[in-house]
């Protein structure tokens, strides 16, 4: 053996003891921090807790109180949208690895499904007696005429109109004329019918009664704002109503204020509960969805034809990105057949068309 040799040896060992020693070290750092990292289903408990919220916001949306604000039926107004909540929280679950947050979303993924899940499947069936539309067509509209001619090619048979103003009633009146023979306007709201009307008269769904000292001025709507006529068709008399109820309003004082518009919704429940022909369709801008609980008094008399007999969620307001259906089709002792919303037009709400049968 060398001197060289010799003389290596010992750096060799101690080298070889040393990386042993920081092989062992690295081994037991890395114990400790495996042994600190929280178990996948330790992590995201802040997103789990959001997606339980979240679920349980819709799944008991009817128990939220309407006091202060409407906060109850401004959440049920949107509340199809809420749906895009669990995107957002599943994304942020894959990122934080957390199996917690991601069971916890089954819950709004299954309430979404049992409230919305129909809505995205087409009921809608073959044929129709007769076909009905509403449209409102927008004080500010640029171009009546041409969504006069919009409407009329449309195919109904009987065509409701709201938030007519006397500029351009004429107007409707003229380029409707030849293919609905029949027609009545009665304040802001008209129909026209291919077949005959019989029996128009007004329907008061603006009586504010005591309520209207808390009624701000300039919220105040004109009372001719809807009307019951009767359509004589091959199946005998159809009552027919038409309304455009009272428009609502998010501030930061008053919250949801939807006074004008619960005073309309609660007239047209008594005038549709009255109604001793056992035939209804409800045409017209309620301002407001199904799915808000004061239209309750409507929607347990009236079926939806968007949801009995559409395709998607029949979105009508604003028409340049529809966010909520505004614009209803409600029908009673009729069956719906198919439901579906026209192409915008120069109004800022859309069409909607539902096709019924005796």
């Amino acid at each position: 053996m060398t001197d060289s040799m010799r003389g290596q040896a010992p750096v060799d060992r101690a080298e070889s003891g040393q990386g042993g020693v920081g092989r062992w070290r690295a081994g037991v750092r890395r114990a400790i921090l495996i042994g600190s990292r929280p178990a996948p289903w330790r992590r995201g408990l802040v997103l789990a807790a959001l997606a339980l919220l979240l679920g349980l916001l819709m799944l008991l949306h009817a128990k939220i109180p309407n006091r202060p604000g409407n906060l109850g039926s401004l959440v049920e107004t949107f509340l199809p949208w809420f749906g895009l909540g669990i995107p957002v929280l599943l994304a942020g679950a894959l990122w934080r690895r957390s199996a917690s947050a991601v069971a916890a979303l089954l819950l709004p993924v299954v309430v979404w499904v049992y409230l919305f899940g129909e809505q995205l499947t087409d009921k809608s069936h073959p044929g129709a007696d007769l076909t009905v539309a509403s449209h409102n067509v927008g004080a500010a509209n640029p171009d009546p005429a041409g969504t006069a001619r919009d409407l009329a090619a449309s195919g109904a048979n009987v065509l409701a109109l709201e938030e007519l103003i006397p500029q351009t009633t004429g107007t409707y009146e003229k380029e409707l004329a030849k293919t609905y023979p029949y027609h009545t306007v009665l304040g802001t709201v008209g129909l026209w019918s291919k077949l005959p009307l019989s029996g128009t008269q007004p329907i008061d769904i603006m009586n504010y009664g005591t309520l209207a000292e808390t009624i701000p001025a300039d919220t105040k709507m004109a009372p001719n704002r809807a009307l019951r006529t009767t359509v004589a068709t091959d199946h005998g008399p159809l009552t027919v109503y038409v309304a455009h109820l009272g428009s609502v309003r998010v501030n930061p004082k008053a919250g949801f204020w939807t006074a004008s518009r619960n005073i309309g919704v609660q007239a047209l429940g008594k005038a549709v509960a009255a109604e001793k022909n056992k035939r209804v369709v409800l045409l017209g801008d309620l301002n407001g969805t199904m799915d808000d609980r004061v239209f309750a008094d409507i929607t347990s008399q009236m079926h939806s034809a968007q949801d009995a007999a559409g395709d998607g969620f029949g979105f009508t307001w604003p028409a340049s990105f529809p966010v909520v259906r505004a614009d209803e089709i409600l029908v009673r002792g009729v069956e719906l057949e198919s439901s579906w919303v026209l192409p915008a037009t120069g109004s800022d709400h859309l069409p909607v068309v539902a096709g019924i049968s005796w």
